[in-house]
């Protein structure tokens, strides 16, 4: 099926173009011509002045469509999960797993093998070789420090689903960091305690970036700059980052911005509210929040968060959709996703001045 989309502003993770047409065919993006160059059999898609960009990628989301799906791990939470994120304007993400039991994992695992989807990347395991002092809203009793053992075992059952592992730096070695990679599983650093020299370390030995940055681990500290210090210092680490202006000031993005350039990304860390088992999260105005008052997960879309980095951080559009769309494809070594550009999947998103989603594709298709 050919489709051509009109009368739109196209961000293509390169440049902004105005004037021409987007071409797409079956599920991959053939071109952006001229209207003139249109084939007469193409489907016409008038956008009246929207824009469109490659469909957002969310590393982080741990639910939503009324499921925490690590409390409810079933067919039916996934795939009401998936539709409320792709009509927010994410094509791709992985499904967030907070610190948690052996029997949790294996079903997760098991459940997105059995029902694959064109928007779900995989996993992010986020624990259990974490700091238990920078745990945040995750469970102490479940934290532990990881065995070359313990990694095979996930490695074996969460092959092809497995794509990210959060840990802390200061409880790994270098062997653990090398074994992941070497299994295509991406490392971050986050929850973590680490020392400056301790997390410079966990870079060199192949983590590839981190987890919510200047959220639970150490701090930016004159006399030693902590995780914080060495993400910004270590010129080959990625970092993701919240921009709901909870977990982190405005201020403080803007910093991190201007030193991390193009390896500062977005995530949402969305969660959803659920009021059973483990992971309780309750829904204020502007957060979740654990029972006791914890900071627990924002109310973010990836579009509300290019939408803050707009409005409240003054980084240009572009720029903003790129670090929901191209950086964290880079992150993840997807070579056909991030961007608008001849061959990738034809992911989509339409969208107004005032970030309103007008619709959205996936592989081709209005999700």
């Amino acid at each position: 099926m050919l489709k051509a989309f009109k009368n739109a502003t196209i961000f293509t993770g390169n440049e902004t173009i105005s004037g021409k047409s987007l071409i797409i065919r079956n599920d991959r993006i053939e071109s952006v011509a001229d209207p003139s160059a249109v084939p007469v059999d193409a489907q016409i898609i008038d956008c009246s002045g929207r824009f469109i960009s490659a469909g957002l990628i969310d590393l982080q989301i741990a639910g939503g469509g009324g499921y925490l799906f690590s409390s409810s791990p079933h067919a039916e939470a996934l795939k009401a999960i998936t539709d409320s994120i792709l009509i927010s304007g994410t094509t791709g993400f992985l499904i967030a797993i907070p610190t948690n039991s052996s029997e949790v994992y294996s079903k997760v695992i098991r459940v997105v093998k059995e029902n694959p989807h064109p928007a779900i990347l995989g996993l992010h395991i986020e624990g259990p070789f974490i700091s238990p002092l920078r745990r945040g809203a995750h469970i102490k009793e479940y934290i532990r420090t990881p065995s070359i053992e313990d990694i095979k075992t996930l490695i074996e059952e969460g092959k092809g689903v497995v794509k990210m592992l959060t840990v802390a730096p200061e409880v790994c070695t270098p062997e653990i960091i090398e074994l992941l990679n070497d299994n295509g599983i991406i490392v971050a650093a986050g929850h973590s305690n680490a020392t400056f020299r301790e997390a410079v370390n966990g870079f060199s030995w192949g983590i590839r970036t981190t987890t919510h940055l200047f959220n639970a681990m150490s701090q930016l500290h004159h006399r030693d700059p902590g995780l914080p210090g060495a993400v910004l210092q270590y010129e080959n680490a990625f970092a993701s980052i919240i921009v709901d202006g909870i977990h982190v000031d405005y201020s403080m993005i803007s910093i991190a911005k201007k030193l991390m350039k193009e390896k500062l990304f977005l995530i949402s860390d969305a969660v959803e509210e659920n009021l059973k088992d483990s992971y309780m999260h309750v829904r204020q105005t502007d957060r979740f929040t654990l029972p006791d008052g914890t900071l627990s997960g924002s109310l973010l879309t990836m579009m509300k968060a290019v939408r803050n980095c707009v409005e409240h951080v003054g980084i240009p559009l572009e720029e903003a959709l790129r670090m929901a769309t191209t950086y964290p494809a880079e992150v993840m070594r997807i070579s056909d996703r991030g961007r608008i550009k001849a061959g990738y999947r034809a992911d989509l998103v339409v969208f107004d001045k005032d970030y309103n989603i007008d619709q959205v594709y996936i592989n081709g298709v209005m999700a």
